[in-house]
């Protein structure tokens, strides 16, 4: 649609996952990073030569990533049940508890200016039957927004009010925190985007965004002008900061994530079920990941 926000056509870069999820532009390798989860692998698709690669193998069933001030990616591992950094390659955890219980299996993780680590722990990689982790047991009895603080080693829970939390992004201020809610109707709640205000060093209901059926938020990004832009089922859905709906793009699959990159931040990659998508947009991220030059 002519929506100003979008130009040209929606590509397909690369097919062949089952089930892609988590990208992240790398900007010192000028890649696109993403997962394949129930493949337990982590692949990367490099523009300039139009080519996907294998980064790694047995990965750990990860699944949302981000990028560090240092260069180095926090992402989340469903396998191992924590959240995890990669530098070069020499993947280590970060932390796997709450309160000396596992974690079900985190998510989607962003960085606070202050370095603080939030991500999100619904159960997805843990449920039974999983093709996206190992089965088992949710052991806090939850599935909260928690924050870490490396310096500290500290972990606190700052959102226990949702039901399968899943991703989250900040406002371009960090003064508000986006969470997507992907139980859904068969766990008594609408498939919902809940904006909380943070501020005092906690987390404040602000408003919920109730989507169709059929249509999770399940990862998104923030522009610089404060939109956020989501999947949507079998499409992207960009909003304003105050929820009006201001553009669609359909896609062929059911979309899982997405992130801004490219030579000036401007493309925007787009997981979706098999596929990794693209597509020209007149922003970019609000946050460091989605500029290369920073």
């Amino acid at each position: 649609m002519d929506d100003g926000l979008t130009e040209g056509r929606l590509e397909c870069l690369f097919t062949g996952s089952i089930w892609a999820e988590g990208p992240l532009w790398i900007p010192a390798s000028q890649t696109v990073r993403w997962s394949d989860i129930p493949n337990n692998r982590i692949l990367e698709f490099n523009p300039a030569a139009g080519t996907t690669t294998e980064y790694a193998l047995a990965a750990g069933f990860t699944n949302g990533r981000t990028l560090d001030a240092d260069g180095s990616v926090v992402q989340c591992s469903h396998g191992h049940r924590r959240v995890e950094r990669d530098r070069g390659g020499t993947v280590t955890g970060l932390v796997d508890s709450f309160e000396g219980r596992r974690l079900n299996s985190p998510n989607d993780v962003v960085i606070a200016r202050d370095a603080s680590i939030w991500f999100t722990d619904p159960p997805y990689g843990i449920l039974p039957g999983t093709k996206e982790g190992y089965e088992g047991e949710q052991e806090y009895g939850g599935c909260y927004v928690f924050r870490f603080v490396p310096a500290a080693g500290t972990l606190s829970a700052m959102i226990t009010d949702l039901v399968y939390p899943n991703g989250l992004a900040f406002s371009p201020d960090e003064s508000v925190l986006y969470v997507s809610d992907t139980a859904g109707p068969g766990h008594g709640v609408p498939l919902r985007i809940a904006a909380y205000d943070v501020r005092d060093g906690s987390c404040h209901r602000q408003r919920i965004l109730e989507l169709g059926e059929g249509h999770a938020a399940d990862g998104f990004r923030v522009d610089l002008e404060g939109r956020i832009w989501t999947s949507a089922g079998p499409s992207l859905r960009v909003y304003s900061p105050d929820f009006e709906l201001l553009a669609t793009v359909a896609v062929p699959e059911t979309v899982s994530n997405l992130c801004f990159g490219g030579a000036d931040g401007q493309d925007l990659y787009i997981t979706a079920t098999t596929s990794l998508y693209r597509i020209r947009t007149t922003t970019r991220d609000a946050t460091t990941a989605g500029n290369p030059k920073e």
